[in-house]
């Protein structure tokens, strides 16, 4: 899930001079380091899954993609003024509205 900020900031990263049309921001793992590693692409891998949102897309190879599958994609500003991402845990819906009923 995208946040309107991050949807945003990664359009604006995708849509900079110089830039392919089309591109996304890939999103992938890095193996020796288990972390999250990201990079402007001019086109997804071939197990990429690919996220368009409002103009923006985003590459995300299939550990990237099972990873932020219940996560939420935000953007903020750090200190220097930088664009960064931030990631957050989606809400569980937790309200008990199954049907309550026990047989």
């Amino acid at each position: 899930m995208l946040t309107p900020t991050a949807i945003e900031v990664v359009r604006n990263i995708t849509s900079a001079e110089g830039t392919p049309d089309n591109a996304g921001l890939r999103i992938f793992t890095d193996d020796e380091a288990d972390t999250l590693q990201l990079t402007v692409a001019a086109i997804p891998a071939e197990q990429d899954q690919v996220l368009s949102a409002e103009g923006s897309r985003i590459f995300l190879d299939q550990q990237a993609a099972a990873f932020l599958d219940d996560k939420i994609l935000d953007a903020g500003l750090d200190p220097n003024g930088q664009s960064t991402f931030v990631l957050a845990q989606q809400e569980q819906d937790t309200s008990g509205n199954g049907d309550g009923s026990h047989g």
